[in-house]
């Protein structure tokens, strides 16, 4: 059965302070210390059923301890990117991440952390240029750079798991809000990026690709 809000969804435009932070806001009530599965965040959720995944599996990413978040989020983003180029039409989650998820004092922290910032940005991310975020070939080139950054932010690389998982999080808005010219603003960012880090660090070309022989051994 949907939810609430998938049974009614927003008008076109409603600013992502009445998106995300609304679906956040279902959350804060109960027992602080209840665990909020991944299956019970996304039950409901459709088309933004991605959006809501990454926002969840960055979260370990803001953990201010090197290589922790990132070695809990990273493979998460990958998992997301892979479903994304396979041309999944909604998350597929195996049973043990699943069950798995954030306390809820942790989601109601993390939304209270972020509100300022989603306040700003109400006005400018809302649904546009549908095709970017509905069409399969944008999908997965969006799932491509999803994998690149998932293994970036799972790598023991200092002062890089903010950086990572700030970059994502306005991924995860734009697949919730269905918003495509954020999209596309990624995709160059992300793009000239990873272009800019290839040409100033060979070391990490090494990195990258001793980190994929171990995901995808030969």
């Amino acid at each position: 059965m949907n939810s609430p809000s998938e049974r009614n969804p927003p008008p076109a435009g409603t600013p992502v302070g009445g998106g995300i932070m609304r679906r956040l806001q279902a959350f804060t009530e109960g027992d602080p210390d209840q665990l909020l599965s991944l299956d019970t965040l996304l039950t409901g959720l459709r088309r933004s059923a991605f959006g809501m995944f990454l926002f969840v599996s960055i979260l370990p990413g803001f953990v201010p301890i090197p290589g922790v978040g990132g070695a809990v989020g990273g493979p998460l983003v990958i998992l997301i990117g892979l479903q994304l180029l396979m041309g999944l039409a909604r998350p597929w989650l195996p049973r043990f991440i699943g069950r798995r998820g954030p306390r809820r004092r942790t989601l109601v922290r993390f939304g209270d952390r972020i509100a300022p910032w989603l306040a700003r940005l109400e006005h400018l991310v809302r649904p546009r240029l549908p095709l970017l975020v509905g069409n399969r070939l944008a999908n997965a080139f969006t799932g491509l750079l999803l994998v690149v950054l998932g293994i970036l932010l799972a790598l023991p690389l200092p002062m890089t798991n903010y950086l990572f998982a700030g970059v994502l999080l306005f991924y995860a808005l734009a697949l919730i809000e269905r918003d495509g010219a954020l999209l596309l603003v990624l995709w160059v960012a992300t793009l000239g990026g990873l272009l800019a880090m290839g040409l100033l660090s060979e070391s990490l070309a090494e990195l990258l690709a001793q980190a994929w022989q171990r995901l995808w051994p030969a």
